[in-house]
């Protein structure tokens, strides 16, 4: 069989949570599978150390797809052209954009549908471009995967999808995450707060990501604050301004704000290893990888009680309003106050990780793969 995927987002050193996704899981399927053969589409050259087996065959199309026009070329002409080309038999798309209208089996990937319920979660342009194009995407789709069950609600009922159509693929974590020795956490410590503790938010930078909210409960906590906490913030700063500009600018203790940008996933696992605790208040997530990835790493998590958090964190993390800043900051005093508190959620986060990994998702994404073809046949047979 040949299985076209689309993948576009494996970037070395730029990926987020959805390119990640697509690497363990297509890591694991094209190693697990050799007697079928992978054709990834890529927009750009592409990095040797994807080619993940033999059997994975890279093709290159145009033009680059970072832009809505050229997203709406890249798979309408480019992609479909090229399912042509190389005969495929299932297309596997893990960031859930397809090209419309083939003769061909497509499975889609989903991961959330947060543009349907935030209107300036994203560029202008990008948000009009998923308002209109997802549920097509959706509806065409032979089958859909998503990440947890809140997703495949939310898409089923936004959408007017059968249920029975999504099958839930839940993300994993990678493995680099791990406890640390207390000599790692002292050196890391040493190396980016001057030997203070801190608690940490890890995301790309974005208004749904609610960073906003956290400096002013950051803000809040430092006022009795008597051990010098540091707020380390990582991740690519997509978005800057209006209130989450207001709220850095206006802040007491600023100083206290690292915000550090990307780093190598080696660097981040020392980074979450080392903190007091995660702090992961969301506004909206279809999983919440950072909040799994804390799990592995056996540090607390805060996080919201909104949208698939929950699910994911279980009795594991302290569950807040997103929006309620001082709650938020209730929490991080918890914290730093209560080691008993913080030893029961590490013991509940190693029981709730278990959940789920990455070869759990990709043997659940190769079953969904094979009902997309099942459900595929059964539509042209009748």
């Amino acid at each position: 069989m040949r299985i076209g995927v689309n993948t576009r987002l494996l970037l070395p050193g730029k990926m987020d949570g959805i390119g990640w996704f697509a690497a363990e899981t297509l890591k694991r399927i094209t190693q697990a599978h050799p007697e079928h053969d992978f054709y990834f589409f890529f927009d750009r050259k592409y990095d040797s150390s994807f080619l993940f087996s033999p059997n994975v065959h890279p093709v290159v199309l145009c033009p680059q797809a970072r832009h809505p026009v050229l997203w709406y070329l890249f798979f309408q002409f480019s992609m479909k052209h090229a399912l042509k080309r190389y005969k495929i038999d299932l297309l596997l798309s893990p960031d859930g954009y397809l090209p419309l209208d083939v003769k061909v089996p497509t499975l889609t990937v989903i991961h959330d549908i947060n543009f349907e319920h935030g209107k300036d979660y994203l560029k202008p342009s990008h948000q009009r471009y998923m308002t209109y194009f997802f549920p097509q995407f959706a509806r065409y789709s032979t089958r859909i995967a998503t990440v947890s069950e809140f997703s495949k609600s939310d898409i089923a009922a936004t959408y007017h999808i059968n249920p029975d159509k999504i099958d839930v693929v839940y993300d994993g974590a990678h493995e680099g995450y791990r406890p640390l020795s207390l000599q790692e956490q002292q050196s890391t410590r040493a190396r980016y707060t001057g030997g203070n503790r801190y608690f940490i938010f890890i995301s790309t930078i974005l208004r749904r990501k609610n960073l906003a909210t956290l400096l002013t409960a950051f803000d809040r906590f430092k006022t009795s604050d008597t051990e010098g906490f540091k707020l380390v913030v990582v991740g690519h700063r997509a978005w800057w301004k209006d209130e989450l500009k207001h709220a850095y600018d206006t802040m007491k203790h600023k100083e206290d704000v690292l915000l550090i940008g990307r780093v190598e996933p080696e660097e981040l696992s020392l980074l979450l290893g080392s903190s007091k605790a995660l702090v992961y208040p969301s506004l909206f997530e279809g999983f919440g990888i950072p909040i799994l990835e804390a799990f592995h790493a056996e540090v607390p998590v805060v996080t919201s009680n909104t949208t698939s958090m929950p699910e994911v964190a279980g009795d594991a993390a302290l569950l807040v309003p997103p929006t309620d800043t001082d709650r938020l900051a209730e929490a991080l005093s918890q914290l730093a106050s209560d080691p008993a508190l913080c030893a029961t959620l590490v013991e509940r986060g190693r029981r709730q990780r278990t959940r789920f990994g990455w070869d759990i998702t990709a043997d659940l994404l190769w079953d969904s793969m094979m009902r997309t073809i099942s459900n595929f046949n059964s539509t042209v047979v009748r």
